[in-house]
C-alpha cells in the first residue's frame, strides 16, 4: 500500500470509530434525533436478542426512548471493535463491518447509587460511505449476559442478595 492508501484507510478507521461512539452516546443521552442521523434513510436496528424489537431505524428509536425512559442512568461502552472493509450483501459503495462488545450499566432510581441493571454482549455494525460520512446500514445487539439487583435484604443473612445473572437462551 502506498502511504496516501495507508492514510484513506486510517482517516476511515477513525471516522467509523467515532460514528460507533456517538451511537453509545445517543443512546446513553436518550438523543434520538441524533440516533436516526447515524443511519442511512433505509437503516435498521435489530434488539430482538435482548427482547426488544427489529425494525426501521426510526421504529426502533421510538421503541429505545419509551424503553430506556425506565433507566434514567445509562452509561454504554463499547469496546473491543473489530473493524473490515470490504462488499456487504451486495452493496455497491464503500462498505464496513464493526463487531464490537458492549456493557451497559444502568440505573432505576435516578437517587441510587450502583447500578441496578447491567447488561453486555456484541454489536456488529455495517456501515456505509455516504455523501454525509459514514452511516450504519444495520446494527444488530446480541446479548450475551444480564443482571439485575434484587432489592432488599437476604433473609437469611440479613445482607444484600448479590444480583443473579441472566443466560442467553444458547447457553452462552
Amino acid at each position: 500500500m502506498t502511504q496516501r492508501v495507508d492514510l484513506a484507510a486510517v482517516m476511515d478507521r477513525l471516522a467509523i470509530d467515532t460514528l460507533i461512539t456517538d451511537y453509545a452516546a445517543a443512546v446513553d443521552d436518550g438523543d434520538w434525533l441524533a440516533y436516526r442521523g447515524l443511519f442511512t434513510p433505509d437503516g435498521r436496528a435489530d434488539y430482538s436478542s435482548a427482547g426488544g424489537i427489529e425494525g426501521a431505524a426510526d421504529e426502533v428509536a421510538e421503541w429505545l426512548a419509551g424503553t430506556l425512559q425506565l433507566f434514567p442512568m445509562r452509561q454504554h461502552l463499547i469496546v473491543n471493535r473489530r473493524l473490515r472493509f470490504g462488499p456487504l450483501e451486495g452493496d455497491v459503495g464503500d462498505t464496513a463491518q464493526v463487531r464490537a462488545d458492549y456493557t451497559n450499566p444502568m440505573r432505576t432510581r435516578p437517587d441510587g447509587g450502583a447500578p441496578d441493571f447491567e447488561c453486555g454482549g456484541r454489536y456488529t455494525f455495517s456501515v456505509l460511505r455516504t455523501r454525509v460520512g459514514w452511516r450504519v446500514t444495520k446494527v444488530v445487539v446480541r446479548e450475551k449476559w444480564r443482571r439485575t439487583a434484587i432489592e432488599g435484604p437476604d433473609p437469611e443473612e440479613g445482607r444484600e442478595r448479590p444480583p443473579a445473572p441472566r443466560r442467553h437462551p444458547d447457553g452462552s
